[in-house]
């Protein structure tokens, strides 16, 4: 939960993210995509990922005080989200995985299909995009409730979240958060 009740999410564009950094993610997309993963839901479990304005998520009653995060894979990245999956939930094509704090998996509708539900505060879900990752990201912050944090250093893409009621923060921020 967040401020006054309202859910925080943290839209993280994983292609920009990974390419932030040069640890050789371009022999391995997908694998660099899942090391991301894990290292996110760490993260989303540890209750560190505070926006920098300080407006991070209170607890609610029964809820812990953090975001949720959505990873958004394209290209030859979406292969990652096979890896995250459930046993019998392997090889969706349509979807997308969901992970809590404890980096356990499960199957989510793509938000190109319509199917974006509220993240719960710690969750890490993984969302293929059908199509284009900008076009895919913009759409989820359209539909998700509360307030949304897109994570990307894409001048136009930054513009359309902008315009579309997010916030957005540099790879910085959140590759800082993962090192501390």
């Amino acid at each position: 939960m967040g401020i006054g009740g309202q859910l925080v999410t943290i839209v993280v564009d994983v292609a920009n993210v990974m390419g932030s950094r040069p640890d050789g993610w371009w022999r391995d997309r997908a694998g660099a995509a899942v090391r991301l993963h894990a290292e996110i839901a760490r993260l989303a479990a540890s209750g560190r990922a505070i926006p920098p304005d300080g407006r991070g998520p209170e607890p609610g009653p029964g809820e812990p005080g953090r975001p949720g995060f959505v990873m958004v894979l394209e290209g030859a990245a979406r292969a990652a989200a096979a890896r995250l999956a459930p046993p019998g939930q392997a090889g969706r094509a349509d979807g997308a995985g969901r992970a809590d704090g404890a980096g356990r998996a499960a199957a989510e509708p793509d938000a190109d299909a319509g199917g974006t539900e509220p993240v719960r505060p710690g969750e890490v879900r993984v969302v293929q995009a059908r199509g284009s990752g900008d076009d895919t990201i913009v759409a989820m912050v359209r539909e998700l409730p509360g307030r949304r944090v897109v994570v990307t250093a894409d001048r136009e893409l930054r513009e359309r979240c902008l315009a579309a009621g997010a916030e957005v923060l540099g790879p910085s921020w959140l590759l800082g958060l993962l090192r501390g």
